[in-house]
């Protein structure tokens, strides 16, 4: 089997590689019109929240395929870091996971373990991302090696203390710094959270020692400057509900201002 450059692979090369400024969203909606809109747009990537959105198997599974339709590379949320959760996302096609929770370089090492062959995987090349059988058995272990991005959320105060730990973790490909998770968990209620400023900053010194990408939501533009002068290369801006919320907010301002001058 001949294999075409995937979406997967190339985010996977500018992640891990080039470590070049990338820019997703987050998908909350099960359906695959969004997807399909942000590819089109160009964006990098979509991270499709099986955490916190209502994301079944089947609804990640068509989400996958509108991603590929697209030509965007798409990562699963999952749920936890469970190896079930994790493998359903691989086998139905997903470029990579982010695994909520991991606070320390043993759970790490299993999600490690859990997302490659070479570790713990459960093996089929039956499903999309064995092209239903189009690549053989060695193919398909070691394209899928390869290709697949594993990304462990730093959201809880334990992994700030273990941060060198779990980056050191081999197969751990990058961070994605969860703030919110961090500001509830730390209480930092203060303007500009000076607690969540200062362990992301850990995060962010970490990995550039080690050499290693970190991803995170920023707020806007001007913030997104800042963290790239820090050193981050991969950002997620906002979600599709976020941008529907913002633009039918706008266009409904925008329509009430007008008819009230029209009066």
């Amino acid at each position: 089997m001949t294999d075409r450059k995937s979406p997967g692979t190339e985010f996977r090369r500018r992640f891990l590689g080039a470590q070049e400024p990338l820019f997703g969203s987050f998908i909350k909606t099960p359906s695959p019109h969004s997807i399909e809109i942000l590819g089109g747009l160009g964006f990098d990537f979509v991270v499709i929240d099986a955490e916190h959105a209502p994301f079944d198997r089947g609804s990640t599974e068509i989400s996958l395929l509108a991603a590929r339709a697209s030509g965007v590379a798409a990562i699963v949320r999952v749920a936890s870091s469970a190896p079930e959760h994790l493998l359903a996302a691989l086998d139905d096609g997903a470029s990579g996971v982010i695994a909520p929770h991991i606070t320390s370089a043993a759970k790490a090492q299993d999600l490690v373990a859990a997302c490659r062959y070479a570790g713990r995987r459960g093996f089929s090349n039956s499903p999309r991302a064995g092209g239903y059988g189009a690549r053989n058995i060695w193919q398909h272990v070691d394209m899928a090696d390869k290709e697949v991005t594993v990304i462990a959320m730093i959201e809880d105060p334990e992994a700030i203390d273990d941060i060198d730990a779990i980056l050191a973790v081999n197969g751990l490909d990058g961070v994605f710094v969860g703030r919110g998770d961090l500001a509830v968990a730390l209480q930092d209620r203060e303007p500009d959270t000076p607690q969540v400023r200062a362990a992301t900053d850990r995060v962010i010194k970490a990995t550039r020692q080690i050499g290693k990408p970190v991803c995170l939501l920023a707020s806007g533009p001007a913030e997104a400057r800042e963290f790239v002068a820090c050193g981050v290369t991969a950002f997620v801006i906002s979600s599709d509900q976020g941008f529907m919320r913002s633009a039918a907010a706008s266009a409904l301002k925008d329509y009430k201002s007008a008819a009230s001058i029209s009066q």
